[in-house]
C-alpha cells in the first residue's frame, strides 16, 4: 500500500497542475484581462529558470554542461511553442485550444514523414485519420471559432510549433545523452534571454508613455498579480510532475493521466468559461479522444515490443558465441563481446 502513495500523488500534482496552468493562463487573458502573450511566457520562464537551479540543488536531478550554441536551435523552438500556445489560448476558447493539443499527434508523424522519411504504421495512419476526423469536425461546427481566422491561425500555428519542438527536443536528448530535467536547465536560460528581447520588441512596454494599454501603465491589482504568480507556479509544478510521473509510473499509466487531464479541462471551459458545447462539436471531441486513445494504445503496445525484442538480443547473442566457441570458430572480436555482456548483465526486473 505504501508502495502506491507516491505515484499516485505524483498523478494527481500532474493533473492538477497541469490543467490547472490552462484555467489560470484563461483567468490571467480573461479575467485579469493581462494580453500582454510575450511578458506572461517571460516571466513563466523566469519562474522555471529559478525553479530549475532550486531542483539541482535538491538533487532532483544531475547537472550536465553542454556548449550553448547547441542549445539555440531548441531554445528557439522552446519560444516559438510556447509563446504560440499562450496565443492560442489567449485567442481561443478553452475547449478549441485542448482541441488542439490532440491534435499535435498527427503533426508529429506528418512531419516525421516529410522531414525524416519516417513512415507511420497502417494502424497507427488509421488512428492518426481518426484523430484529424474528430477535429475536424469539433472545429467547423464550434460558432466560436469557425469564424475567428487570427484564432485559427494561432490555433494551428502552436500545433506545428509543439510538434517541431517535441521531435527536436526527443533529438537533443539522444544526441546529447540528457535527461528531460537535464535539457531542460541547459535551454531555458538562452529561452529567457530570446523571451526579454521579444517583450522589448514587439510589447507595448510603455517606457516612454506608461499609458493604458501599456505593459507598465497596466493596472496591477493584488488578485492579478495573484493570478500571474500563480499560472507562472503552475508552470513549474507541471515540469516537475511530469518528470515525477514517469519516473515512478509506466507510459500507460502516464496516458491515461493525459486523457483525464483532456476531459477535466474542457469541462472547465465550459463550466468555468463559457464554452459552448452543441452536440457535434462533442460528437468530434469524442471522435478524436477516441482517435488517441487508439494512437496511444498503438504506440505503447509497438515500445513494449522493441523492449521486449532489445532483451532478447543479448540472450540470443551469447548462445550464438558459445555454439561458435565448441565449433572452434569463435574470433577474438566475439569474445571480447561475450565477456563484456557477461560482466554487465541487466539489472533483474528491468523492462
Amino acid at each position: 500500500m505504501a508502495t502506491l502513495v507516491a505515484p499516485v500523488a505524483y498523478g494527481l500534482l500532474n493533473v492538477v497542475s497541469a490543467t490547472g496552468i490552462v484555467f489560470a493562463n484563461k483567468a490571467v487573458f480573461s479575467v485579469v484581462k493581462f494580453s500582454f502573450t510575450y511578458a506572461l511566457t517571460f516571466i513563466h520562464t523566469l519562474f522555471t529558470l529559478a525553479g530549475m537551479h532550486v531542483f539541482l540543488r535538491f538533487g532532483i536531478f544531475e547537472r550536465k554542461t553542454v556548449p550553448r550554441r547547441k542549445m539555440l536551435p531548441l531554445a528557439a523552438a522552446y519560444v516559438g511553442y510556447i509563446v504560440l500556445c499562450n496565443l492560442n489560448l489567449n485567442l481561443n476558447p478553452v475547449g478549441f485550444y485542448q482541441i488542439t493539443k490532440i491534435a499535435v499527434a498527427p503533426a508529429v508523424l506528418a512531419i516525421e514523414a516529410v522531414a525524416y522519411g519516417k513512415r507511420a504504421s497502417p494502424a497507427v495512419g488509421g488512428a492518426v485519420a481518426l484523430v484529424c476526423a474528430g477535429v475536424g469536425l469539433a472545429t467547423v461546427t464550434d460558432p466560436q471559432i469557425a469564424s475567428n481566422a487570427a484564432g485559427l491561425g494561432a490555433g494551428f500555428g502552436s500545433v506545428a510549433a509543439t510538434a517541431m519542438y517535441q521531435i527536436w527536443a526527443g533529438v537533443k536528448q539522444k544526441e546529447l545523452g540528457l535527461g528531460s530535467m537535464q535539457l531542460l536547465h541547459q535551454y531555458v536560460p538562452l529561452a529567457a534571454a530570446m523571451l526579454g528581447g521579444l517583450v522589448l520588441l514587439l510589447e507595448p512596454v510603455g517606457l516612454l508613455a506608461p499609458g493604458p494599454g501599456t505593459l507598465l501603465g497596466f493596472h496591477y491589482t493584488p488578485g492579478g498579480l495573484a493570478t500571474i504568480a500563480v499560472s507562472a507556479a503552475l508552470g513549474l509544478l507541471v515540469n516537475l510532475s511530469t518528470f515525477l510521473v514517469i519516473g515512478a509510473t509506466s507510459s500507460l499509466t502516464y496516458n491515461v493521466v493525459g486523457h483525464v487531464k483532456t476531459v477535466l479541462i474542457l469541462s472547465g471551459g465550459v463550466a468555468f468559461f463559457g464554452d459552448v458545447m452543441p452536440a457535434k462539436k462533442m460528437a468530434g471531441i469524442g471522435v478524436a479522444m477516441l482517435g488517441i486513445i487508439w494512437y496511444s494504445h498503438i504506440k505503447l503496445r509497438e515500445a513494449k515490443m522493441t523492449a521486449s525484442a532489445k532483451l532478447q538480443l543479448p540472450t540470443a547473442t551469447l548462445a550464438t558465441n558459445r555454439l561458435g566457441e565448441r565449433a572452434g570458430v569463435l574470433s577474438s572480436v566475439d569474445l571480447v563481446k561475450r565477456r563484456q555482456l557477461s560482466a554487465s548483465p541487466e539489472p533483474a526486473g528491468k523492462v
